[in-house]
């Protein structure tokens, strides 16, 4: 047999863009690196930072570089060997440097592998990232969308019209991983008024309590826009958006004399 011409078989390429359809991590999208976030973390493959809140957790290159691959794929099971030919192309490696990158990745994301939230070992065949995950881009748009959110540090969680329990358990509708925080600490329901979304926050008898403008919550509490709410060391703003149909508050003449008095 003769061998193939000089420029037409290539290594293979990590590209990321190749499974568009999939919001992969790291995708470019009209120059535009997306990162992906899910169950608190945040992956961004254009700055190779994974971030949990403001914090940032720290990932080997390959370790990085394989969770950028499964959530590439997801849900799709990746095949042990395409994850060796992509991690170490054309280098002949066992399995066990694929397990120890695997072990990293569950450490730093807190996951189980006998209950995974995050990757799933296919015995003989490979891993597959399991769990729930949105673009940046895909977070944001529902955070507009939602007429009512929390926000804490650079994290946005819409609420919907259901009951979501806020605390320290990874499975936690609203997971607030800070010191002082319990594990179910409180729980914030929304209801739909005609165009209004109320939402009413109960604390789950705590450890520490929850505080809503300072004062300590003794029963469930109606929301309002601006609320800010205390659990632990973490400090979340309660946002409500308003109807479209409300006419704009009037300011008053003193109130447009302050705001425009120069700063000196």
């Amino acid at each position: 047999m003769r061998p193939p011409p000089v420029g037409i078989m290539e290594p293979p390429v990590f590209r990321p863009a190749a499974c568009l359809q999939n919001g992969a991590a790291g995708l470019q999208t009209g120059g535009t690196v997306v990162g992906i976030v899910f169950g608190g973390f945040t992956l961004d493959s254009g700055a190779r930072r994974l971030r949990r809140g403001g914090e940032v957790l720290h990932l080997s290159r390959k370790a990085f570089d394989l969770l950028a691959i499964l959530l590439e794929r997801r849900p799709v099971v990746v095949d042990k060997s395409e994850l060796r030919e992509r991690l170490w192309s054309g280098v002949n490696v066992v399995d066990a440097n694929l397990n120890n990158l695997v072990s990293e990745i569950r450490t730093v994301l807190h996951d189980d592998p006998q209950q995974p939230r995050f990757v799933r070992t296919v015995h003989r065949i490979g891993y597959a990232f399991c769990g729930d995950a949105v673009t940046e881009a895909d977070e944001r748009a529902a955070a507009r969308t939602a007429r009512c959110w929390l926000v804490w540090n650079d994290r946005t969680f819409a609420l919907e019209a259901e009951r979501a329990t806020i605390g320290r358990d990874p499975d936690s509708a609203i997971w607030i991983d800070a010191p002082g925080v319990s594990r179910r600490h409180a729980r914030i329901e929304v209801t739909s008024d005609g165009d209004r979304a109320l939402a009413t926050l109960e604390d789950l008898g705590s450890t520490n309590g929850t505080y809503v403008n300072g004062r300590r919550l003794t029963g469930p509490l109606a929301l309002e826009d601006g609320q800010t709410i205390h659990m632990g060391d973490a400090t979340l703003t309660f946002r409500a958006s308003s109807s479209v149909d409300a006419p704009t508050r009037r300011i008053g003449r003193a109130g447009r004399r302050k705001r425009e008095r120069p700063v000196r």
